[in-house]
């Protein structure tokens, strides 16, 4: 497993984190280091909170106490103009891509580069939309579709061009490979790893997908109990004796994973 380009360099460092939802804790006492240049899982039950993490992280989610620090700023304490700094420095893809349906992909695409610099003329907002279409392994003909004309594997990667649109640092991705076949998913990472070491993304990826988590996460966060339990390697992850670790990561599905890692591994070696 590839390690993160700067150890011990916190891109964001949660401290402290609470959220409830009426009498409802979903968070409690959260802490969580994510390193630059990093790709990190995110893990845990249903009911255990890790798209209102990344909610929490990204400014949706007002959380109750405790602290974000993204790019070494205080994201729950900034000001306006130093929230439009932060964002300006991340992308994000949410489940399903999120796109606008009255909007075509390359208009998907342009619409941070709207809200962020307006003054960016068309011609321009369009040949960066084109290169980010075709960044992410779309053809070039997808550009003027509309996302009701996709696949559900060509709408994750609109939902990818546009997240890159700003050419961010720090990517979130929210279960990107959901709903998409094993060849689809296996793509999708693929194309994930490439962009990370590309571009010297920091990836933020929440995923129930045992397969992603082998074949790219340099480290797994692993939430349970309210908090964090873990953070380390699968390896690491695998010494600890939390019953719902043993049972995630040795189960039927984590037995399949790593037997495609090790099958992926021997027909490389055999190249």
């Amino acid at each position: 497993m590839t390690a993160p380009t700067l150890e011990g360099d916190a891109i964001i460092r949660v401290r402290g984190l609470r959220n409830t939802f009426g009498e409802q804790v979903v968070h409690d006492n959260l802490d969580l280091d994510v390193r630059r240049g990093e790709i990190i899982g995110v893990v845990g039950g249903s009911g255990t909170g890790k798209s209102v993490l990344m909610r929490s992280i990204i400014g949706l989610q007002q959380p109750d106490t405790g602290t974000v620090e993204v790019f070494g700023e205080d994201a729950l304490a900034a000001d306006d103009r130093q929230a439009v700094e932060i964002r300006k420095r991340w992308g994000v893809l949410f489940q399903g891509g999120a796109l606008f349906s009255t909007l075509t992909v390359a208009e998907n695409v342009q619409v941070p580069l709207r809200e962020f610099y307006p003054g960016i003329d068309q011609t321009l907002l369009d040949e960066i939309a084109a290169y980010k279409v075709v960044m992410t392994g779309l053809p070039p003909n997808a550009g003027p579709k509309y996302p009701a004309e996709l696949s559900g594997g060509m709408k994750k990667r609109a939902g990818l061009a546009r997240s890159l649109a700003l050419d961010p640092e720090l990517l979130f991705l929210d279960e990107p490979t959901a709903g998409l076949d094993p060849i689809g998913a296996a793509a999708f990472d693929d194309l994930t790893r490439s962009l990370q070491r590309t571009l010297g993304l920091t990836v933020f990826l929440i995923t129930h997908d045992l397969d992603s988590l082998y074949a790219i996460c340099d480290r797994v966060a692993v939430l349970a109990d309210k908090r964090v339990i873990a953070v380390g390697t699968i390896d690491e992850l695998l010494a600890l004796d939390h019953p719902w670790i043993q049972e995630y990561f040795n189960g039927p599905r984590g037995r399949a994973a790593v037997a495609s890692v090790e099958r992926a591994t021997a027909q490389e070696n055999g190249a």
